[in-house]
């Protein structure tokens, strides 16, 4: 049976707490702590959690639909000391999802916020609220008939504003070093308004084109922070070419990585290739391209490394599949493809194949998943063949794009999670700049066996020490590690992380919006859990 929001709350929610934020938003938009994870297409907890371990779970969550109801809602949690766990879409399903840091907070859903309130063609860019999904804004753009098209993630369920907060990683030309956010709408700790950048001034036509201001740069300072909570943001968008061309290129061995990642490192500093290229080992690739009976046998049990070449050799894939994409005038895409070739096939065994020249008006006919997303047409393909066993915890370390760099640390990732899991390393590198990756593994579990889920949260924080003792740390946390990862970050007696809980102290000295994400803590004793 259903629980409505007032017959049961969560440690520090009280019933009265609970009908004061009926009255800000409506009983409809009140979310009972029993049924945080009732619906199965949108829970209020990450679905690949420990089953039945409550330490991550929201007393209540609140979904309201305006600015002025996100300010009701922060005046009352400073009235009453119960912190807000703010989320967009919640959809970092194996980062923790929706789910605060600290157990008992009112979870701020901003799903309800969903307008897309601004396109402008001119100058390129949209201006979205946090509910705005890659879906939303593409649909958008289509429905007006527009030039300009988005840069999307693997995903399109999530939250334009909310991936953009937390690093999350796209792959048109504006996700390379996450370009595409500019000028920002903030609800501050006291309830207050800020406008980043050129917004600081009324009415300022610059807002959303030019990414500094005068004085300090905000926008950065609520990227993967607790310092407010972001109500409308603008984004860059692209002109859609005259033609994109989709490129699929593999290496045969899997001791060709550290070559593959120099050429595509000397390929960027030349801008010969743009974007986001990213690498998937063999079945990563098969995931990431939706090669069914791979999949099945991958999630069965380990395969050996004999079997794992068969599959390379027999699937095309290769031992490492490189997506990519060229955008521009077809003589440009053209000599593009020339260049990358020649590079390219300097590497032994290695192949090129253009998957084909598409005008933006036939987008459509475009087949493959991966060509899709680099084509900015969201989907959720790349999830569509996961059963109900299937769940996963994401490790993603920066790595100095130096083949042997990358090398190294894919053997160290690699043989952790084998000798630990039982099951095969999946990988994908995404290559966020001209200089560094992302490596990005996948610890994967059945998130209905308990017992399976913690030795997986087990092995992820062993990999963030390992990885830590080597001087890489994550471009992401989830919610579990976050303490962890903070706490290597520790150059000069834990300078940076010192400076901002100083900065915590003095604008959210209650703690009042999502205390202790990334580490950060309001001061006052009592406020820090112990280190662990």
């Amino acid at each position: 049976m259903t629980t409505t929001p007032t017959e049961r709350s969560g440690p520090g929610v009280t019933p009265d707490i609970v009908r004061r934020l009926i009255a800000i938003v409506g009983a409809d938009a009140v979310t009972a702590q029993d049924d945080l994870m009732s619906d199965r297409e949108w829970p209020l907890r990450d679905p690949y959690w420990i089953p039945g371990d409550e330490t991550y779970t929201a007393g209540v969550a609140v979904h309201p639909e305006t600015t002025e109801q996100v300010q009701d809602i922060v005046r009352l949690a400073l009235e009453t000391g119960v912190p807000l766990a703010t989320h967009s879409q919640g959809r970092n399903n194996g980062y923790g999802g929706s789910s605060p840091r600290v157990g008992g907070s009112i979870s701020l859903s901003l799903r309800r916020m969903n307008r897309v309130l601004e396109i402008n063609e001119e100058l390129a860019y949209a201006v979205v609220e946090p509910g705005v999904r890659w879906f939303d804004l593409y649909d958008e753009l289509r429905a007006r008939g527009s030039r300009l098209q988005v840069s999307v993630p693997d995903l399109g369920w999530g939250s334009v504003v909310g991936n953009s907060l937390d690093n999350g990683v796209t792959y048109l030309p504006y996700g390379a070093d996450f370009q595409a956010p500019c000028g920002m709408e903030v609800v501050l700790p006291d309830a207050s308004l800020l406008r980043t950048g050129m917004g600081a001034m009324p009415d300022n036509p610059a807002w959303h084109t030019y990414k500094r201001g005068v004085g300090p740069t905000l926008d950065p300072f609520f990227i993967q922070s607790n310092f407010g909570i972001v109500v409308r943001m603008g984004v860059w968008l692209m002109p859609s070419p005259e033609a994109y061309t989709p490129l699929l290129l593999t290496v045969a061995a899997d001791g060709d990585l550290p070559r593959a990642i120099d050429t595509v490192r000397e390929l960027r500093l030349a801008n010969r290739l743009r974007g986001v290229p990213s690498l998937y080992n063999t079945l990563m690739a098969a995931t990431m391209t939706g090669v069914t009976d791979v999949i099945a046998r991958a999630e069965k049990g380990f395969l050996p490394e004999d079997d794992v070449q068969r599959i390379a050799e027999e699937t095309g894939l290769g031992r490492w599949y490189l997506r990519s994409a060229l955008w521009g005038s077809r003589e440009e895409v053209d000599l593009q493809v020339r260049q990358v070739r020649e590079a390219w096939q300097r590497i032994p065994g290695a192949t090129l194949t253009v998957q084909g020249i598409y005008a933006p008006d036939e987008y459509a006919r475009i087949a493959s998943i991966s060509d899709r997303i680099t084509a900015g047409v969201p989907n959720l393909d790349v999830i569509k063949h996961k059963g109900e066993g299937f769940g996963h915890i994401g490790i993603a370390p920066i790595v100095p794009m130096v083949g042997e760099r990358v090398m190294e640390v894919v053997d160290l990732v690699r043989d952790i999670i084998e000798q630990r899991t039982g099951l095969n390393y999946k990988a994908g590198i995404l290559v966020v700049n001209e200089r560094s990756c992302a490596l990005v593994s996948s610890i994967n579990f059945d998130p209905r066996d308990p017992e399976q889920a913690r030795a997986a949260y087990a092995t992820a924080r062993e990999l963030v020490a390992e990885l830590a003792a080597r001087g890489y740390s994550e471009y992401r946390a989830h919610l579990d590690f976050m303490e962890d990862v903070a706490g290597f970050m520790s150059w000069n007696d834990h300078a940076y992380r010192r400076f901002v809980t100083r900065i915590k102290d003095a604008i959210d000295p209650a703690g009042v919006i999502s205390p202790g994400r990334y580490g950060i803590w309001p001061a006052p004793p009592g406020s820090q859990p112990p280190r662990s």
